[in-house]
């Protein structure tokens, strides 16, 4: 979302904010389509709220609605939060398998982008704004030709897809066209695990992990946590078998430092021919057939033999995980490894990615066959064969591996349509744009990733016109533009097999009410073929290049698909703490090599490159050496005054090989002596011979600190009569994964302050994710860190206005009208959590404010700001409670931090209750609390590491 400020020439610069005319347009036409749709106008279908809320809505009272957003094409289960009429918030559904109550910070920054101004909102014709009865009367001459040819210059080109309705509508367009071909596109996908399934079971397959089954994990740079359709579920199910006895171990070999090493108890750093090496000896040792038989001589083959001892031991309940960067070879070497280990229909079950989808109510069809991939649609573009095009929410132009050439294919077909949120580079590329509706304003259905079904439930009309993808199918199948209401309504009462009007509708107001779909239990799970399983191996990896790229996804944006976004652009990374950039990760001794420190831009080639790409560096401890790591998504050209001209674009290097997107390229680096500043958070990630976090081994009995012994002090005791509020975070749970600090700042209104005024140190997240390294700068662990809310608070015997003071229950509350920026609390606060808003930062815009949670003010310029507990939240559920006559109980208080969280991480409640949770937590011999010596008594305390050093496998370089 774009930032408006008084535009000076820094904060302009910074936020990427317009002068004169252009801004003052920008805002009529924001003005005009927000009066034109209205903010609070609900979908004309009937929507239904979220089981648990009751049908009368009191001004001021939350409405929450179960809807689903997509995640790779799959469902994610969410509650969204409506204040009269406007989407405001969202969280997880706790019926949802994929998310169980928790939400990461892509799903809740989708609030931002449905509000994003700057999104599509006119279909275009090449570069001139056109109508939508323009369209289909063009689009109806076109497909007549189409019929005419039995569709032989058909193509459609979508993402991934889950949704029941979405897959029968392609069915019918290809029943109808028989000629045509169906192509997916998935740029954050894996295209050597999608190779390997298909060899091994015939078909598109996926694993579906149970890690609460699991003893011992080995993740080879899978990021099982990261931001995916499995990962809330992978790192709840994972963290529930370590809470276990046994406790689940795993290990972690990695090229760069991801989420699975940080949990890790042995983690490695391996490039990836180095990780396929070992899958080779682990293969060997089990005895799996045509495995590489040598053993490597060293320490590698040491540790190798006790972690396949450690595999051995846990059968059944163990998981050998590849992830992206390895080859379609190290995936069946996996595949294989797992069913020796018996893992197979225990902690990893092969399921069919698609379901045959039942066909509409108006006529019979074929299942939509299997789709093709992207290299073969470029092929028939480049021989001349393809038609007409439609692309469905895919940018191919900008995010397809630049060996493929996507846009000169793409100039030679006749009418190529494009649909998507932004008009992008792929929009500027085709025939048409149309504006497409986002999720939250469009019905539909979709899968998770387990197969469970449910609805996709609009919340509000479209903002800004665009249309769903249903409406835009089904013109082409039948000419007709039904709603897509109408259209998911008919695919699942064909599916139920309802007749009764009645009991249709009752099944369908359920399922909208729960965010789930009850239906009878498909079996999807797929043999393994025996011979495909003992077929030889395609040949190992050759002699390692002296530097290999690693193209990865990005941590926050994961493609360019939400890069307009700043909440995630200005969220910093897991380990770098860099915002609003990408950058190539390399690792200390190979950034020793070429002579280079943090900021120094280098070309990298490649033999299918070779006028190369220019990248700032960032050294990154714990990186393997002799890889440099590439996230994807950034150097945009069009989609957005966010998205755009940030970072490098390192699409450009990759190339394709047997039609696959290869995630890995041998380089050559060639430094240019030019420099390039990063904004970062974080500058000091050594622990500087303090403890701010801290470990104790398996067994410990005896607590970190001595905590509660309270030391003498000049303060006053506090006496409470009824709650005293605190918090505590395990860190043995806390994965790094930035969920908090995204709910932090949606529920509390924190403005972007854009790079230039984060480079500066004045960034306004009121959660921060610390990142610490151990002596050796390898090992790493997150801390979050937000106001500790001192019992003996140095802040506020500083304020000159006592703009910062304690209330009755335990809280360090900021008075905004009182705060006179004197700033005298800031320099008190030993952690440093209060921030100041130099300038006003907050957006102004009408959608902002349309967004704004209500119960929290928004700050003006020259006051300072901080974690308040979500104050809003105990006040909500106090009233509830007395509305109920009864006392508050523990759990009624939940705040937002602590709701996304889902490892469970976080705990809050009431200190002066004994009974409750974070009583409990406080309890445990593992609480700690940070810069105890001070005798701030801080009400957030810690729960430090746990360190099983009987897990460990010798070599540990972190």
């Amino acid at each position: 979302m774009r930032r408006l400020v008084a535009p000076t020439a820094s904060t302009a610069a910074a936020i990427g904010v317009d002068g004169g005319r252009r801004r003052v347009l920008k805002l009529m036409a924001a003005s005009a389509a927000l009066a034109g749709s209205g903010c609070g106008q609900p979908p004309p279908e009937k929507i239904r709220p979220y089981v648990n809320m009751p049908e009368g809505m009191a001004p001021g009272d939350p409405v929450f609605y179960a809807s689903t957003l997509l995640r790779h094409g799959c469902g994610m289960g969410v509650l969204v939060e409506t204040e009269s009429g406007r989407p405001i918030k969202i969280e997880g559904n706790p019926a949802h398998p994929a998310s169980l109550g928790a939400a990461d910070a892509q799903s809740q920054a989708a609030i931002l982008t449905l509000w994003d101004p700057e999104r599509s909102r006119t279909v275009m014709r090449g570069g001139q704004p056109s109508t939508w009865t323009t369209l289909l009367d063009s689009l109806a001459t076109q497909m007549g030709q189409e019929a005419a040819a039995r569709g032989r210059g058909l193509r459609l080109l979508s993402g991934p897809v889950s949704s029941p309705t979405l897959l029968a509508q392609i069915g019918e367009i290809l029943a109808r066209f028989p000629e045509a071909r169906w192509h997916v596109h998935d740029p954050a996908g894996c295209d050597a695990a999608n190779h390997a399934a298909r060899q091994l079971f015939g078909g598109p397959v996926q694993p579906l992990y149970r890690l609460e089954h699991a003893h011992t994990v080995l993740s080879l740079d899978a990021e099982l946590f990261g931001p995916s359709a499995d990962g809330l579920r992978n790192a709840h199910d994972f963290m529930n078998a370590r809470r276990g006895e046994p406790r689940a171990r795993m290990y972690a070999l990695e090229s760069t430092p991801g989420l699975c090493g940080a949990v890790a108890d042995t983690r490695i750093a391996l490039s990836p021919a180095g990780m396929e090496a070992v899958l080779d000896m682990i293969a060997s040792q089990l005895g799996v057939s045509d495995a590489m038989a040598e053993q490597r001589p060293g320490p590698q083959a040491a540790w190798v033999s006790r972690l396949c001892t450690q595999l051995s031991a846990a059968h059944g309940a163990s998981a050998v995980i590849p992830g992206h960067s390895l080859s379609p070879r190290a995936h069946l070497l996996a595949w294989r490894i797992n069913t020796r280990l018996g893992n197979l229909g225990r902690t990893i079950h092969p399921i069919a990615q698609r379901l045959p989808p039942a066909p509409l109510a108006d006529g019979t069809h074929d299942a939509a066959p299997a789709p093709e991939g992207l290299g073969a649609l470029v092929q028939a573009m480049h021989d001349g064969d393809v038609q007409t095009l439609l692309m469905l929410d895919v940018n191919p132009v900008y995010d397809s591996p630049g060996a493929l050439d996507f846009a000169r294919g793409l100039s030679r077909v006749a009418c190529s349509i494009h649909m998507g949120l932004y008009r992008d580079e792929t929009a500027h590329a085709s025939s048409w744009h149309i504006p497409m509706a986002h999720e939250l304003e469009a019905w539909s259905d979709a899968r998770s990733f387990d197969g469970t079904a449910s609805l996709v439930q609009p919340v509000i009309a479209p903002l800004y016109g665009g249309r769903s993808a249903h409406e835009v199918l089904d013109m082409l199948a039948h000419m007709r533009t039904r709603s897509a209401h109408e259209l998911v309504r008919a695919q699942w009462r064909n599916t139920w097999n309802m007749n009764d009007a009645e009991e249709f509708e009752r099944r369908w107001e359920e399922a909208l009410r729960r965010g789930v779909i009850e239906e009878a239990q498909v079996h999807r799970l797929v043999p393994i073929d025996e011979k495909a399983l003992k077929a030889r191996l395609p040949e190992g990896p050759g002699p390692e290049p002296q530097l290999i790229a690693v193209f990865a996804n990005d941590h926050n944006i994961v493609s360019c698909n939400q890069a307009n976004n700043a909440w995630l652009q200005e969220l910093p990374r897991p380990y770098t703490k860099i915002t609003w950039d990408n950058a190539a990760l390399i690792g200390p001794a190979t950034a020793g090599r070429h002579g280079l420190r943090n900021g120094d831009v280098v070309s990298l080639s490649s033999a299918d490159k070779p006028d190369g790409l220019l990248a700032p560096v960032w050294v990154v401890p714990g990186q393997a050496e002799g890889v440099i790591t590439l996230p994807l998504g950034y150097g945009r050209r069009q989609g957005g005054s966010v998205a755009q001209g940030r970072g490098f674009d390192a699409h450009a290097l990759q190339d394709v090989r047997n039609g696959m997107s290869l995630r890995s390229a041998a380089v050559q680096l060639r430094s240019t002596g030019q420099r390039y500043a990063f904004a970062v958070t974080q500058h000091e990630m050594g622990l500087a011979g303090r403890e701010p976090v801290r470990s104790v081994s398996l067994h410990a009995r005896d607590g970190t600190d001595a905590a509660d012994a309270a030391p003498p002090s000049l303060y006053p005791p506090r006496q409470y009569d009824g709650p005293a509020w605190g918090m505590t975070v395990d860190l043995d749970a806390c994965i790094g994964c930035n969920a908090c600090a995204i709910a932090c700042q949606a529920e509390n209104n924190i403005p972007s302050v854009g790079p230039e005024e984060v480079a500066r140190g004045r960034e306004m997240h009121w959660m921060r994710i610390d990142v610490y390294h151990d002596d050796s700068g390898g090992r790493a662990q997150f801390q979050p860190m937000a106001c500790q809310h001192c019992e003996n608070a140095p802040c506020e015997i500083v304020c000159p206005v006592g703009a910062t003071m304690h209330d009755s229950e335990g809280l360090n509350v900021q008075v905004y009208n009182r705060c006179v920026g004197t700033r005298f609390c800031s320099n008190n606060c030993p952690y440093k959590v209060r921030r100041f808003n130099f300038f006003d930062y907050a957006d102004h815009d009408p959608s902002a404010a349309a967004r704004a949670n209500p119960d929290v003010t928004v700050r003006q310029r020259g006051v300072m700001e901080k974690c308040t507990y979500c104050v809003q939240r105990i006040s909500h559920a106090r009233i509830e409670a007395q509305k109920q006559g009864r006392p508050l109980r523990d759990g009624d208080v939940v705040t937002a931090c602590e709701a996304t969280c889902p490892t469970q991480a976080i705990v809050f409640g009431d200190t002066a209750d004994p009974h409750s949770r974070v009583s409990r937590a406080k309890a445990s011999a593992r609480n700690y609390t940070v810069l105890a010596e001070l005798n701030t008594r801080p009400r957030t305390s810690y729960l430090a590491r746990i360190h099983d050093k009987e897990a460990g496998l010798g070599e540990d370089d972190g």
